[in-house]
């Protein structure tokens, strides 16, 4: 009786080491993905230095007044209640504009990348390994 129970979950074991074995991935698409999301990592920090130059250099908005109301900005009512000034929401607009921008060019390069660069099935292939 206790053999079916362990027949049971050596079969499942089984099917899904055979299953991660079918995935092999070469040293060369390891290294063209590397090398795809590397620079792609590098982009995003590069925005993230910018948005936080940005912050740091606007006299008029500090950080921790920029962190409260970019995650209020779409309600009008809640930066009424954080006393938001017209100075203030037009900054953090503006930034959430150049960010938008900047996360589309990086979509952009990505899609690029995984196209071009790695191949989009290889890109994924490794995506998933």
């Amino acid at each position: 009786m206790k053999a079916k129970f362990l027949v049971i979950p050596l079969f499942c074991l089984l099917g899904t080491a055979s299953l991660a074995q079918d995935v092999t991935v070469t040293d060369e698409e390891l290294t063209k993905y590397a090398t795809a999301m590397d620079s792609i990592n590098e982009m995003s920090a590069e925005v993230k230095e910018m948005i936080t130059e940005l912050v740091k250099n606007n006299k008029a908005v500090t950080a921790a007044r920029y962190n409260e109301i970019s995650k209020i900005i779409a309600d009008e009512t809640k930066l009424a209640e954080a006393k938001a000034t017209s100075e203030e929401v037009a900054f953090v607009k503006e930034l959430a504009v150049k960010r938008d921008s900047a996360t589309a060019q990086i979509n952009a390069a990505v899609q690029s990348l995984a196209k071009d660069y790695v191949g989009a099935s290889t890109f994924n292939k490794v995506r998933k390994a």
